[in-house]
């Protein structure tokens, strides 16, 4: 059994170094949400210097709420906003020898296409029209992997140890208690669960090929060390995507 590690990072918490010799996929913060051009080519030749995967994280213009406020924009400029920040990080990491293999959506714009087909829809398009190669990871059992499935792309079903989940299957929203699993040894069992068991989103069992952990989390360093030494204690290969 394998699986992969990512990480949410050039978010500019500064525990990127901390966390990036323990994961195989980095989702590198376009400049909307988080991040500038800088904080990119640093994250870059981190990733490059551990042999980490280089993934865009594309996210709502929202600075202020770190892209965690939904927000209602037409398809066309949700496909155009995807596009020109998978093309800002491809860049980036053209000038440093690297390449893009995946794109992850970041905070509302994940869990918003998580269920709004048309919100998933664009984001596959943008994925696909800067290059039907990239990887597009998405929610187990979601709508952005169907979109991204039906528009001819690769998929990796995500799942997320340091967060709960709702009765359905998606995240439960970050206002609510719980919502945000704060023990290191509470996020490791999680993730044994999660890639044996799958999730439950609605009727669906759905197996997962990739866990993610927050950045943002003040223990995400922790989190990863010892959730990778669980996994591999429990015989789960972690491998690139």
């Amino acid at each position: 059994m394998k699986i992969d590690l990512n990480c949410d990072l050039g978010e500019g918490i500064g525990n990127d170094e901390a966390i990036m010799p323990h994961i195989t996929s980095a989702n590198i913060a376009c400049g909307f949400h988080a991040g500038d051009e800088n904080i990119m080519q640093a994250t870059v030749k981190l990733a490059k210097r551990y042999g980490v995967n280089i993934g865009a994280h594309p996210g709502w213009n929202d600075k202020q709420n770190f892209g965690r406020l939904e927000m209602n924009v037409p398809g066309e400029e949700v496909e155009a906003i995807v596009f020109k920040q998978i093309n800002s990080l491809a860049q980036i990491a053209k000038a440093e020898g690297a390449t893009l293999t995946h794109v992850k959506p970041h905070g509302a714009l994940y869990n918003q296409a998580a269920t709004d087909r048309r919100l998933a829809d664009a984001i596959a398009r943008a994925v696909k029209r800067f290059s039907a190669e990239l990887i597009l990871i998405g929610l187990a059992g979601s709508g952005l992997c169907e979109a991204g499935l039906e528009a001819g792309l690769k998929v990796a079903s995500e799942g997320f140890p340091d967060r709960a989940y709702n009765p359905d299957g998606t995240l439960k929203s970050r206002s609510k208690p719980g919502a945000v699993i704060e023990s290191p040894e509470d996020v490791a069992k999680n993730a044994v669960k999660l890639v044996g068991d799958g999730i439950m989103f609605g009727e669906r069992r759905v197996f997962v090929d990739t866990l993610c952990l927050h950045g943002d989390n003040k223990r995400a360093a922790e989190n990863a060390i010892l959730l990778r030494e669980v996994l591999t204690n429990n015989g789960i290969e972690i491998a690139r995507l």
